[in-house]
C-alpha cells in the first residue's frame, strides 16, 4: 500500500511540474509577444504616418521603449473609483488575460506524432474558441463595477459585438474542420504537409473566401480598429478601462495583444498549414521521418515552430495596418458588417464547402491546384468509400488514435 501511494504520489507530481512548465512557457510566450507587439505597432503606425516612431531609448530603434513603459506603470499608483465594486472592479483584467492566454493551452506549435502543445485536445478548436469567448466577460465587469456611465457604454458595446462576431467566426471555422474531419488541430495541420499548394485555403474558391471573412471576424472579436468600439476614445473618453491605473491598466493590453495572437496562429493552422512552410523544407532535408527525441526530429519540430510564429507574426502586423489604415465604425456599422455581410457569406461559404466535398459533373475543371493525399483521401468517408470489407475491418482496428479520431 505504502509503494502504491508512493508511485501515485511521484506520478501527480510529475503532472503538476510538466503543468507548471507548460504554463510558464505559455505565459512568457504571451508576455515576451505583448512587448514585441506594442514595440511593432508604434513602428508600423510611424511608418504609415510618415513618423520614425520610438527612436531612443534602447538603440536608434528604441528596442526597450515597451519595457521602460511597463515600469512606468509599475510604479504608477493603483487607483479604485469610490462608488466601484472593489472586487469586480481588480479582477476583471485578470479575468481577460487568463482567457487570453487559456486559448494557447490547446494551440500546438509543431505536429507530428509527439506535437508540440501543452495538451492535445481532440477537440482542440472548439475550445480555443470557447476559452477565447470568456475574454468579454472581463470587459464586462470592468465596465459595469467602475461606476462609470462612459465604462458602462463600452463593455455593453463590447458584449454585444462579440456575441454577435462570434456566429461567423464559428461558421468560418467549420469550414476546414468539415474538410479535414476533425476537430483536432494537430490532425488539421498534418493534412496540409507538403506545398503550399496543400494548405486549406487553396482546397476550393469558398474555403479561400472564408479565410478573409474569418480574418475580418477575428479582428472584430479582438477589439481591434476598425471595429474597437469598446474603447472609442473619441465618444467614451477611453471606454470599458476609462477608470483603470498601472499594472491593471496593462493587462487589458496584455489580453489584447495575446487574443490578436492567439486568432492569427489558429488561422494559420486552419487555413494556411500551421507548421508547415510554403516549401516542405524538412522533406528536402530529410528531416520528416527522423525517430522521435533525436536532433533531427527536434531541429524538425524547431521548423515547425517557427513557421507557426512568424505566421502569427505575419497576422498581427496585418491586423496593426489595417487599423493605421481604415477609420473607426460607427457601432450601427459595426453590427450591420456583423448581420447583413460577414453571417450571411460566412453561410454560403459553408454551404459551397460542403457541396464541393461531393464528385459533382464537371468539378475536375475547377481543380486547378493538386490537394494532398491525406486531404483528399479523409472527409469522413465522403470523399473515398472502399468496398473492401477486409480494409474497412483494419480501419476499425487501427482506432480512432491512428485515424484523426474519424472512427
Amino acid at each position: 500500500m505504502a509503494a502504491f501511494l508512493s508511485e501515485y504520489t511521484w506520478t501527480w507530481l510529475a503532472y503538476i511540474i510538466a503543468a507548471m512548465i507548460h504554463v510558464g512557457l505559455i505565459i512568457n510566450l504571451v508576455a515576451v509577444a505583448a512587448l514585441v507587439f506594442i514595440w511593432l505597432e508604434r513602428k508600423i503606425s510611424g511608418r504609415i504616418q510618415d513618423r520614425l516612431g520610438p527612436t531612443r531609448v534602447g538603440g536608434k530603434f528604441g528596442w526597450l521603449q515597451t519595457l521602460a513603459d511597463g515600469l512606468k506603470l509599475i510604479t504608477k499608483e493603483d487607483l479604485c473609483p469610490d462608488g466601484a465594486d472593489r472586487f469586480l472592479f481588480k479582477i476583471a483584467p485578470y479575468v481577460s488575460f487568463c482567457a487570453a492566454i487559456g486559448a494557447f493551452i490547446a494551440i500546438p506549435f509543431a505536429g507530428g506524432a509527439y506535437p508540440w502543445i501543452a495538451q492535445h485536445l481532440n477537440t482542440g478548436v472548439f475550445f480555443v474558441l470557447a476559452v477565447l469567448g470568456l475574454e468579454v466577460f472581463g470587459v464586462i465587469l470592468a465596465g459595469y463595477s467602475s461606476a462609470s456611465k462612459w465604462s458602462l457604454f463600452g463593455a455593453m458595446r463590447e458584449a454585444a459585438q462579440v456575441v454577435s462576431y462570434e456566429v461567423p467566426l464559428g461558421m468560418c471555422v467549420v469550414v476546414p474542420v468539415m474538410i479535414a474531419g476533425s476537430l483536432d488541430m494537430v490532425v488539421i495541420g498534418d493534412q496540409q504537409a507538403g506545398w503550399f499548394t496543400n494548405w486549406l485555403v487553396f482546397h476550393d474558391p469558398f474555403t479561400f473566401i472564408t479565410a478573409f471573412v474569418y480574418f475580418t471576424c477575428a479582428m472584430a472579436s479582438v477589439n481591434r480598429a476598425p471595429f474597437d468600439l469598446a474603447e472609442a476614445e473619441s465618444e467614451l473618453v477611453a471606454g470599458f478601462h476609462t477608470e483603470y491605473s498601472g499594472l491593471r491598466w496593462s493587462f487589458f493590453f496584455m489580453a489584447e495583444y495575446g487574443s490578436m495572437f492567439s486568432v492569427s496562429i489558429l488561422a494559420s493552422v486552419l487555413f494556411f498549414g500551421g507548421w508547415n512552410g510554403p516549401v516542405p523544407i524538412t522533406d528536402l532535408l530529410g528531416l520528416s521521418g527522423a525517430e522521435v527525441g533525436t536532433l533531427s526530429w527536434a531541429v524538425a519540430q524547431a521548423l515547425g515552430l517557427a513557421n507557426v510564429l512568424l505566421k502569427g507574426l505575419l497576422g498581427v502586423c496585418l491586423m496593426i495596418w489595417v487599423r493605421w489604415t481604415l477609420p473607426r465604425l460607427r457601432i450601427d456599422q459595426v453590427m450591420t458588417t456583423c448581420l447583413k455581410y460577414c453571417t450571411p457569406i460566412a453561410a454560403a461559404m459553408f454551404l459551397g464547402a460542403t457541396l464541393w466535398q461531393y464528385n459533382f459533373p464537371g468539378r475536375a475543371f475547377f481543380n486547378l491546384i493538386p490537394m494532398s493525399d491525406a486531404v483528399l483521401e479523409v472527409s469522413e468517408g465522403w470523399e473515398v468509400e472502399s468496398n473492401d470489407p477486409d480494409e474497412e475491418e483494419e480501419q476499425i482496428a487501427r482506432g480512432p488514435e491512428e485515424t484523426g479520431g474519424l472512427l
